[in-house]
């Protein structure tokens, strides 16, 4: 290992040291439980103290799971109140699926989910620690279900409600609503926040300014969290602050304990983790000699590149979905599954069949294979469960996971192929995942109507194109091998897509 490489090593251990260190320090002070509302997984935040508080529901959005919302549940427990987190039907590590179609709110999963929040409710209230008092907070798609659980709740005394959006709002119900935006999340957004603020003001609705009364349950504000997108807004220290400011008000407390703010730390923590891979890599055995690849110039790279890219969306735009349980599990599959198997046509057409060639599996590959894949999803899997998603499979999840490996294999492996070699275009890695980020975006706008939860997914998979694109050059350098981190990036995103899409059921 070269004296760079050493020092890369250090500065990435401190990093990930500093960002553990943190996150762990976070819930000094704090007892977290771990329970269950019938099959719903439940972890309750509070001082370690005597003192009774008031209960705070905490929801998370679409594709989430519980630990998304722990700098929330973080702030308010070390400011008095009963912080509760749960993983929603069919999110997390909750085995009951979302029933329902999840395009219809009235008809759809909304119903249950209530029920599931009254569930959560019950139990949050029957604790030693609760005051009997109780407020309700949620993000993106909850935002509407504890919305409407206040509405059928007239003991809820306030609502926060990030990213908010909800048709059933009124003038005089829920009561107590704030609204909290990213500053930088959809305009959409921003004028729904405006649009239920501005039913008791008159129709102004200045930003930070509070509207309406708390003594007659009218009160309304909105907030912008500055640089904030939709999920660094549950990430925001000014998230934090006007969330526990307006409960504070709510019910009269005065809590001023530090605001959860481990923006920083998560950042620290991956950027650490993504960097230790470079030194790392230089530790893997030698597969082959000579790099492996097709080895294409641009000339003949790009209509192999571009083929898949305009093609599969055609091909699938009419295609069936809902085989597997889980919302858009099944797309993502066939699409990657389609995309790869274009490519590799489009390759044996352009190479006459004699760029695919490769020499047999070796030992030296299987152990590179194993140890790359081991890092991909335990070091990036373990830090990511505990602190902002769940990312490990329960039982249920498993069979989503070798279905969707099915597509992702064909991508990853014929991709890496395709990009790798001697004389390989000079940035057509990226040009080729750019490319599929627009084939993905080409089919919402073809079927928006069933796809339109894409849009939310699609810059999380920009964000693992990165890493794990850092990861494949590394490791192809290497090990002059392009299968090694194909396989193991195709197991990388197959697991993610396994364990963050909800489950569904009819």
């Amino acid at each position: 290992m070269t004296p760079f490489r050493i020092i890369a090593a250090a500065i990435a251990l401190a990093c990930i040291a500093f960002g553990l260190w943190r996150l762990e320090g976070a819930t000094h002070g704090l007892a977290v439980t771990r329970m269950q509302a019938g099959d719903t997984p439940v972890t309750v935040f509070r001082a370690e103290t005597t003192a009774k508080g008031p209960v705070v529901l905490i929801a998370h959005g679409f594709a989430g799971s519980q630990q998304l919302m722990q700098p929330f549940a973080i702030t308010l427990a070390r400011n008095g109140y009963i912080a509760v987190t749960y993983d929603s039907l069919g999110h997390g590590r909750n085995p009951e699926p979302m029933r329902g179609d999840i395009t219809k709110v009235e008809e759809g999963p909304t119903p249950r989910l209530l029920a599931q929040l009254g569930e959560v409710a019950a139990l949050a209230k029957a604790l030693p620690e609760s005051d009997g008092r109780i407020a309700v907070l949620g993000h993106s798609m909850s935002s509407d279900i504890v919305v409407r659980f206040a509405q059928a709740h007239p003991e809820v005394a306030a609502v926060v409600a990030v990213s908010m959006f909800s048709p059933v709002v009124t003038q005089t119900s829920p009561k107590n609503l704030a609204a909290i935006d990213g500053a930088a999340e959809f305009g959409m957004l921003h004028d729904e926040a405006r649009r239920v603020v501005g039913m008791v003001s008159g129709g102004a609705a200045e930003p930070g300014v509070i509207y309406g009364s708390f003594a007659d349950g009218t009160a309304r504000r909105f907030t912008l969290s500055p640089g904030a997108e939709h999920i660094g807004v549950l990430y925001s220290a000014a998230s934090m602050e006007a969330a526990l400011d307006w409960l504070n008000r709510a019910f009269g407390l005065s809590g001023n304990a530090p605001v959860e703010d481990r923006g920083t730390a998560i950042a620290l923590l991956f950027f650490g983790v993504t960097l230790l891979a470079w030194p790392l890599a230089s530790l893997l055995p030698r597969v082959s000699q000579a790099p492996l690849g097709a080895g294409l110039s641009w000339r003949r790279f790009w209509p192999v590149a571009l083929a898949p890219a305009l093609l599969t969306p055609l091909i699938l735009w009419k295609m069936p979905t809902g085989f597997l349980p889980v919302v858009l599990g099944d797309y993502i599959a066939m699409h990657f599954a389609c995309y790869g198997i274009i490519t590799l046509a489009a390759l044996w057409i352009a190479t006459r069949g004699k760029g695919m060639a490769r020499p047999p599996v070796n030992v030296a590959f299987v152990v590179a294979a194993m140890l790359v894949a081991a890092y991909s999803i335990l070091a990036f899997g373990l830090p990511l469960d505990r602190y902002v998603l769940s990312f490990f499979p329960i039982p249920e999840r498993l069979p989503l996971l070798f279905a969707v490996l099915g597509g992702t294999i064909l991508f990853f492996l014929a991709d890496e192929w395709l990009t790798r070699g001697n004389g390989a275009a000079t940035g057509g890695y990226p040009a080729t995942k750019a490319l599929f980020l627009a084939s993905l975006a080409l089919a919402v706008a073809l079927n928006f109507g069933k796809l339109f939860f894409l849009i939310l997914i699609i810059p999380i998979i920009f964000v693992f194109f990165v890493i794990y694109g850092l990861f494949s050059g590394w490791v192809n350098r290497r090990t002059n091998d392009p299968l090694v981190a194909g396989l193991a990036n195709a197991l990388a995103f197959a697991w993610a897509i396994a364990v963050t899409f909800p489950l569904v059921s009819p």
